[in-house]
């Protein structure tokens, strides 16, 4: 089972895509060429999945480092100077004219579009060159998903260098890219517009993989299993791994609460909460305490769309410090919080039996002078070497999960009676039981607020959600958070007509 995987995200296209990948092409014959078989295509769709996960993508940048910093999650040195992630000190200081702040957000904002003119081919040639594939549900599959990457990816570029999205005081107009290569000028586009564009992308992602994903003739289960036969091609098992139906319908959910529309936001979430596979049982369910239980940290199990990164460990353990005794916390190279942060994420909450405090933290850490209790590091990157299905359930940076879809559905629900049977089923996964109630509405959303910077740490989505509130303070940070923290500049190197 776990050697599947690998080989599906790797091994496929290894050899064959990298020239491809470069996004560069010489002649418009290299594409023809591609694109001329069924594992052209798989390459290059698989191709992408690698790009997303790449470092400078969702594989750090994204996911643990420069975005955790602009939310100011991660303990910074008082003296940037002595730093060596001075990118990191930059972006939580919001610096953002910074040479440092500036090459991280190009490295971002670059791979972004990497991932996008890739997908962009995908597209194009599934309509010109499209009758290479068997049938049709197949290739439906293939440009569905291509949909789906544009559309992930776009909608990141506008968390990240949008305007805000609630009364807004700057306009901003952002490229969305419909290019195959760097060379095109994308269009650029007013939030309304965007927006428009982001909703078209969804929707035939959507209307693509509907009835032809294999989620509807089979289970999560069923197709995380070294079996071919039930598929008509290796591309096809490992559902989570892909952009798949359910995770598409989970991004749409996500758009709608970003953008203010919740009762769509709520009417989508409650749909995949109600889901059922072809077993009669939820399509996907949390899985937070089976899931630590057995040290995935990362909730493997509750996810409707995760990237397989190998070498997740490696890359983030001299910087995530990982679960040692003897670890020290170097604030100059060390991404760590202090006790403080920690203690003020987890107010008023269950912490002695609370299964993300107790086990996806590292509160044993030692200052430059040995002393512990100051600090703690996340070890959600971090696992035994011998645990078991480390490579399937540990070596992977989860995108869309099943807690997200409840949190949306409890923010935008108005049945308070509906939204406290949620959250007791939700905090039966962190192992907290609880028989209180939720008094009101406006008490319950501002759980939530506080319980999305909790669940989702180290996983690129605290930025994000002040964003979406319009934040004006957040936690761990004593100064006032303003409009122009919000919305990052694009990289010089692009047309900008905002500066018009």
């Amino acid at each position: 089972m776990r050697k599947v995987l690998y080989l599906i995200l790797l091994a496929f296209c290894i050899a064959s895509c990298n020239d491809w990948l470069d996004v560069r092409p010489e002649t418009e014959q290299k594409d023809h060429d591609q694109f001329s078989t069924v594992d052209g295509f798989f390459d290059a769709l698989v191709g992408c999945y690698m790009e997303m996960a790449a470092n400078d993508a969702y594989g750090e940048r994204l996911s643990v480092s420069n975005i955790e910093a602009l939310a100011n999650l991660w303990n910074m040195p008082e003296n940037n100077t002595s730093s060596d992630r001075l990118e990191d000190w930059e972006l939580n200081a919001h610096e953002f004219t910074g040479d440092n702040a500036r090459n991280a957000v190009s490295a971002f904002y670059t791979q972004l579009f990497r991932v996008i003119i890739n997908a962009n081919s995908i597209i194009k040639y599934t309509d010109e060159q499209g009758d290479v594939f068997p049938d049709r549900t197949m290739l439906q599959v293939v440009k569905g998903e291509a949909f789906a990457i544009r559309a992930y990816c776009q909608l990141d570029m506008l968390r990240l260098f949008g305007q805000m999205p609630a009364e807004p005081g700057r306009q901003v107009a952002l490229p969305y890219s419909l290019g195959t290569t760097i060379y095109e000028i994308p269009a650029y586009y007013d939030f309304a517009a965007y927006i428009t564009k982001l909703k078209e992308d969804l929707q035939q992602a959507e209307d693509l993989l509907k009835d032809n994903d294999p989620l509807f003739a089979h289970t999560f289960a069923e197709l995380s299993v070294d079996n071919a036969d039930i598929v008509a091609n290796n591309y096809l098992l490992y559902r989570q791994a892909r952009l798949n139906y359910y995770a598409v319908r989970a991004l749409r959910a996500r758009l709608h609460l970003y953008i203010g529309e919740n009762d769509e936001a709520y009417r989508v979430a409650k749909e995949l909460i109600d889901a059922r596979g072809t077993d009669g049982k939820a399509v996907r369910e949390m899985s937070g305490a089976a899931d630590i239980a057995e040290g995935y940290r990362l909730c493997p199990n509750e996810c409707l769309f995760f990237l397989s990164k190998y070498d997740i460990k490696t890359n983030t353990e001299p910087f995530l410090i990982g679960d040692a005794e003897d670890v020290q916390y170097r604030d100059n190279s060390d991404l760590a919080v202090t006790t403080t942060m920690l203690n003020a994420l987890y107010a008023g909450e269950q912490i002695n039996s609370h299964n993300r405090y107790q086990s996806c933290w590292n509160k044993n850490v030692a200052d430059i002078y040995g002393i512990r209790g100051n600090y703690a590091a996340t070890k959600k990157y971090w696992w035994d070497d011998d645990t078991e299905g480390q490579r399937l359930n540990c070596q992977i940076v989860p995108m869309l999960r099943m807690s997200e879809v409840y949190l949306i559905a409890m923010e935008t629900s108005g049945n308070l009676s509906e939204v406290n049977t949620w959250y007791k089923k939700y905090m039966v996964e962190h192992n907290v039981g609880t028989s209180v109630d939720f008094a009101s509405l406006d008490a319950a959303r501002e759980w939530v607020h506080m319980e999305y910077c909790r669940e989702f740490v180290a996983e690129g989505q605290m930025f994000y959600h002040y964003k979406r509130r319009g934040a004006t303070t957040w936690v761990g940070r004593s100064e006032p958070v303003g409009e122009n923290d919000y919305i990052l500049p694009l990289p010089e190197t692009e047309y900008n007509p905002n500066n018009l």
